[in-house]
């Protein structure tokens, strides 16, 4: 049964906000009423898990613009709450637009900004709730909104960038997947057939592959059965953190994906930090919330631990050496930037280094995978071509 957000006055003059359970807003306003209470407004309550992964769920594109038309009509003058109004007219994705509903009925209810969307920093990020805190503490919400914007800009980007180029290397893989299955499971057992009447002799790559089709379709059910299994056992552990942990940990000892997630969580770690350090949040503060930028939990869960290095007084760079996990010249860019009290500027550099790094490493991973993938699928081709017609000269030889 759905809940239902209700502001309502009681019979002492008070407002009031109520969460209750019924099937409709019809039924939660006449069980309000039945008790002598006056209702003001009825919101049906949005869950996080009720966003969906893909089709209805909140694309940053459409969070960054929500933002800017913010930004745009808090520095024309508008207060928050009416913005907030205004903005909601144009929300066409009804999942923000729910967010956006709950939103306001805090800031109308005396919250701040950042405090109204504290309970969504799964669905946004921690980036986003410190910017605006941020903002609001310095005076300054339109400024910090604006660096939070081309900050999202520019990580959508790099994601973007990232699935665009893998995702042709994958079709490919796909493809040739496919291929040889229909190959080896169709094609070549009904040659077989043919082949056993002539009585030829098969060579030895067909008789290889006619053995593997064989096993592959006796076995089916099991290996079947078998990937089931896993899948079962993959959503079961998938969102315990220290799996979480372990998976992301192996990730970075394969050999092509350990510098592009390396390079990727260097950009968004200093980019962010960098961020928060600009927006006024304390050296300490920014640390923690900057670690939960990285995708990777393992290299996420070493990044955290460098504030407890700076609460014992060290620097950020001995701080951040101990973790391990950042590559050396990272480390003396920052260190750099220390010195030379210039921390939030030194960030922006690196983070612009690692992202460019990473433009320049996909662009040559996608270069080296295409040839190889296509030599590849080349000579399965080949192969399942001599394994068809090697028999078939077999048996001219033998007719003649």
């Amino acid at each position: 049964m759905p809940g239902f957000i209700c502001r309502i006055i009681t019979s002492d003059g008070r407002i009031l906000k109520k969460t209750l359970q019924a099937a409709s807003a019809e039924e939660c306003r006449k069980a309000l009423e039945a008790e002598g209470l006056y209702v003001l407004s009825i919101r049906k309550e949005l869950k996080i898990s009720e966003v969906r992964l893909f089709g209805k769920r909140i694309k940053p594109a459409e969070f960054i613009l929500f933002n800017q038309e913010l930004v745009a009509l808090l520095r024309a003058g508008y207060p928050v709450l009416k913005s907030l109004e205004l903005v909601e007219k144009r929300v066409e994705n009804p999942n923000l637009l729910d967010v956006i509903r709950k939103v306001e009925a805090e800031v109308r209810g005396g919250r701040t900004l950042s405090e109204a969307f504290a309970p969504y920093e799964g669905l946004f990020s921690k980036v986003y709730t410190a910017s605006l805190m941020a903002g609001e503490r310095s005076g300054n919400l339109p400024g910090s909104l604006a660096r939070y914007i081309q900050y999202a800009k520019i990580i959508d980007q790099t994601r973007n960038r990232v699935r665009s180029a893998l995702l042709y290397p994958t079709l490919l893989v796909i493809f040739s997947a496919v291929l040889v299955g229909l190959l080896v499971g169709l094609v070549l057992p009904r040659f077989a057939t043919f082949y056993a009447d002539f009585g030829a002799q098969l060579p030895a790559l067909t008789r290889f592959l006619l053995k593997l089709a064989i096993f592959i379709r006796a076995n089916l059910l099991w290996f079947g059965l078998f990937f089931l299994v896993l899948i079962f056992v993959y959503i079961i552990f998938r969102r315990r953190d220290s799996f979480i942990v372990f998976k992301d940990r192996l990730k970075l000892r394969l050999p092509f994906s350990r510098f592009l997630i390396q390079d990727s969580a260097v950009a968004l770690y200093s980019r962010t930090l960098g961020l928060l350090l600009e927006a006024g949040i304390t050296l300490l503060s920014s640390v923690g919330v900057a670690a939960f930028s990285v995708p990777n939990r393992f290299i996420s869960s070493k990044l955290q631990s460098a504030g407890e290095s700076l609460k014992n007084g060290q620097s950020l760079y001995d701080s951040l050496q101990k973790t391990e996990v950042l590559p050396q010249l990272a480390m003396d860019m920052i260190r750099i930037g220390e010195s030379s009290a210039n921390l939030p500027g030194m960030l922006t550099e690196v983070a612009d280094f690692y992202d460019e790094r990473l433009r320049d490493r996909i662009q040559t991973l996608v270069s080296l995978i295409e040839p190889v993938i296509i030599i590849f699928i080349g000579l399965v081709a080949a192969a399942m071509i001599l394994s068809i017609y090697l028999p078939i000269f077999n048996i001219i030889r033998i007719t003649r």
